[in-house]
Order: structure tokens, then C-alpha cells, then sequence
């Protein structure tokens, strides 16, 4: 009886959950979302390895340690995989981003709309989430996407300084992004994301996996288009302090000495 008594508080509080969500406005849940992924109390760190498959080709594998601090808007990557790349890094503090390489051992600034690495993932997709600050919410409609009932948002910039115009983002009960669809401003689908599970420590939540499908990217294979895709597996999540000393352009040299 007990057991019983105890599955259904947990369903209630579930369904309970669900239902909260969604008596909130869709730029409210864009909120939420943010909220979810982005650490202001806290540093973030972990490792990426970033797995790149362009049709006809072999893949190719990039590891990279990312370190980020939310609350003063900035990240630092530095490349450990492939032995060709290693020691390259970024920086970003506010709206600058650094790109370093350790063989002219120079900073040269890049964009946040940059590929990161000549991957399907963007620069912008290493920081913290900002949708309800960048975005308004032009439609909503509750959708399923698979096992997730999910709000169905379509979402329009509100400044130029985003890497997309247009998205539409699939936001499951638990206020997580599990779906995005990047467009341009004529609305071509450029890129579609997918996000299948989540890292839960405490009260915060990390990707572990992002899948990245470029829509007009790829090559005909057996007389088939296929695209490029882009995977990424976070492993080795932590949300202990990280030095100070990290987010510096000294770092990045230092790390090739």
C-alpha cells in the first residue's frame, strides 16, 4: 500500500509540474529553459568531444575542455584533441571572442556565428542560454516529439547579434529544449539540433548529447543527399570553482608552454 500511496505522489507531482509549465506565457518558458542550462551561482566545466561526419569523408574527432563562468559572461575552450589542433583555444569576455593559436601565438577576434572548428557547431553554442533575452515569441502550440509532449515555439531575434534570425524550439513538460530548428531570415532551414537526454546535478541540467544536422551542407552519396552532422557528448560535468586565472588570454598562452 505504501508503494502504491508513493507512485501516485510522484505522478501527481509530475503532472502537477507539467500542468504549472504550461499555465505560464511562452516567453515565460523561454525563461525557464534559460534557467535550466545557464549557471549565474556557479562555474561550469567539462569535456566535449565533438564528432564531425561529412558524407564521403572520415570522420573527424575534437576534444576540448570548456570552462565557463555565466555570471560574468564568459568561456574559455582549449583544444586537446586532434594532436593538430592542440593547444588551440578561445576566449570569450561579454560580447569579444578570442581565438588563439598557439603556432603565430596570436589572439585574433572571431564571431559567435563562427563554426567552431569547421563543424556544424557554432561558437555561440558553447555559451550560456539567452533565448528569452535574444528572442520573441511569435506562435505557440503543444506538439509531441516522440515520448516528450512538448510546447512548439516559433521564435524571432530580437537583435542583430544573434547567429539565427529564426527558430522554432521544441520545449518539453520539464521546461527542457529537447528540439531546435535554425533558420534564415527568409526562412530557409539552415540547421535542426536535437537534444535526446540531460545530466541532472542538484537542480541544474547538461546536454549530454547534441546532435547537429546542417540542412544545405552534405553530398550526394549513391545518388542520395546526405547531410553533415555534428555530434557532441559531454562527459565529466563539474560545477566547482574554477581559478580566476582561467579566463585570461594568459591561460591560453600558458597552456602551450
Amino acid at each position: 500500500m505504501c508503494k502504491k500511496i508513493c507512485r501516485f505522489t510522484v505522478f501527481g507531482f509530475f503532472l502537477f509540474c507539467g500542468a504549472a509549465l504550461w499555465a505560464i506565457t511562452d516567453q515565460e518558458l523561454l525563461a525557464r529553459v534559460d534557467s535550466l542550462v545557464s549557471y549565474y551561482d556557479t562555474d561550469f566545466s567539462a569535456e566535449y568531444t565533438i564528432v564531425q561526419e561529412k558524407p564521403g569523408q572520415n570522420r573527424s574527432t575534437t576534444v576540448a575542455g570548456i570552462f565557463r563562468r555565466d555570471s560574468s559572461e564568459t568561456y574559455v575552450i582549449v583544444i586537446m584533441q586532434p594532436l593538430i589542433s592542440k593547444g588551440q583555444g578561445y576566449l570569450k569576455q561579454g560580447k569579444t571572442l578570442w581565438f588563439y593559436d598557439p603556432q603565430s601565438r596570436r589572439f585574433n577576434t572571431t564571431s559567435s556565428s563562427e563554426r567552431f572548428q569547421n563543424t556544424n557547431a557554432r561558437n555561440s553554442d558553447f555559451t550560456r542560454s539567452t533565448l528569452a533575452q535574444d528572442y520573441k515569441v511569435t506562435a505557440g502550440e503543444n506538439a509531441t516529439l516522440g515520448r516528450y509532449k512538448c510546447r512548439l515555439l516559433s521564435l524571432e531575434a530580437l537583435t542583430n547579434e544573434v547567429t539565427y534570425p529564426k527558430m522554432k524550439v521544441w520545449i518539453s513538460e520539464d521546461g527542457l529544449l529537447r528540439k531546435s530548428e535554425d533558420y534564415s531570415l527568409s526562412g530557409q532551414l539552415l540547421r535542426t539540433s536535437a537534444i535526446p537526454d540531460y545530466h541532472q546535478i542538484g537542480r541544474r541540467f547538461v546536454p549530454k548529447q547534441i546532435l547537429f544536422v546542417e540542412t544545405l551542407r552534405g553530398a550526394n552519396i549513391n545518388g542520395k543527399f546526405e547531410n553533415e552532422k555534428t555530434q557532441i557528448t559531454i562527459a565529466k560535468p563539474s560545477f566547482n570553482k574554477v581559478a580566476d586565472s582561467t579566463f585570461s588570454k594568459t591561460f591560453l598562452e600558458a597552456v602551450n608552454r
